[in-house]
């Protein structure tokens, strides 16, 4: 259930020093002191107190970190109509350094993944094992996967030993780690070389034919691994659904069931709708079938099933004859 804005100002509240909380208090009127008087007696008794405490936190630490934190939103508005802004954004910095305080992992695990990454990257190992300890599994892995290969070894080597590493030095890392931060707030990775080539990929797919050939014949003299790259990457698998029924039967028409279950494993609902609506309904028993009886594949038979698929519709691109639905 949600929380209402006087159970978070409460859940709030109760995270706070006591300094601070009866420094936002003072300026309150007496109204608004009895009726957050009787939300903190209700949270006190509640055996989710501690739950929702820790979340208000990190939600108004995220904001305040990310900069999206406005003083007019998440119990800001109060404290600015009662105490102006100025001394709004004092209490504010104050219940962030409290936060902080007794969870110095909070504005860390606010930050997306590419800073995370670039605030990492140059860490020991030991350092990015702490920091991915305190981390969602999802972000610790997102972390992970983008790390260069030498410091993703060395990170999960150091995480085997994780218990040997006291509350001292998790809060030193902590700090060492949300300093760094700071100098990639709202910053993202380079694009990878298949995100760029992507994007010249399609800006070429829309072109004449024949001009897109003389540009890509130019293109194979300069760089043949790129021109390859960039004529697979016309059409990649996620491009399914916007591509023309016709163009998507004629293709479909020549792939065994066991193969074309096979490259829909883990697929997503927008592509597996798109294949079944262009095959016939025996088709669509046999695959039916053909997946019930499949054990979980490896990755690399998924993308080879995929690329069974993809190679006849790249063909198709090459010869000006693929057709994609207008407008998508």
């Amino acid at each position: 259930m949600a929380l209402t804005g006087k159970r978070k100002a409460a859940a709030l509240l109760m995270s706070l020093d006591t300094t601070t909380a009866t420094e936002l208090l003072k300026a309150l009127p007496s109204e608004k002191i009895q009726d957050l008087a009787v939300e903190l007696s209700q949270l006190d008794s509640s055996t989710a107190s501690k739950q929702e405490r820790t979340k208000v936190a990190q939600e108004f630490c995220s904001r305040l970190a990310t900069q999206e934190f406005n003083v007019r939103g998440f119990f800001g508005e109060m404290l600015d109509k009662i105490v102006g802004r100025e001394k709004a954004q004092q209490i504010l910095s104050q219940i962030r350094e409290t936060a902080q305080k007794r969870d110095p992992f909070i504005t860390i695990r606010s930050a997306s993944t590419d800073e995370l990454v670039l605030a990492l990257e140059n860490q020991h190992p030991q350092t990015i094992a702490v920091v991915l300890s305190e981390l969602s599994m999802d972000k610790s892995q997102g972390v992970l996967a983008l790390l260069n290969k030498d410091i993703q070894n060395k990170t999960v080597c150091r995480m085997i030993n994780l218990e040997t590493v006291g509350s001292e030095m998790k809060r030193r890392i902590a700090t060492i780690v949300s300093d760094q931060l700071r100098l990639f707030r709202g910053e993202t990775l380079p694009e990878k070389r298949e995100q760029t080539l992507r994007k010249l990929a399609l800006t070429l797919s829309g072109l004449p034919g024949d001009l897109r050939n003389r540009l890509l014949d130019e293109m194979g003299k300069q760089d043949q691994e790129a021109c390859a790259m960039v004529k697979d990457l016309m059409v990649v698998w996620d491009d399914i659904p916007r591509i023309a029924n016709r163009s998507m039967q004629e293709v479909l028409r020549g792939v065994e069931p066991g193969k074309l279950a096979m490259a829909l494993f883990g697929a997503t609902k927008e592509v597996i709708d798109k294949v079944r609506s262009n095959i016939s309904e025996r088709a669509a028993s046999m695959l039916d079938e053909e997946s019930s009886l499949m054990q979980e594949p490896l990755e690399k038979e998924v993308n080879e099933a995929r690329e069974h698929i993809l190679a006849p519709l790249r063909e198709a691109n090459k010869q000006g004859t693929l057709r994609y639905i207008q407008g998508a």
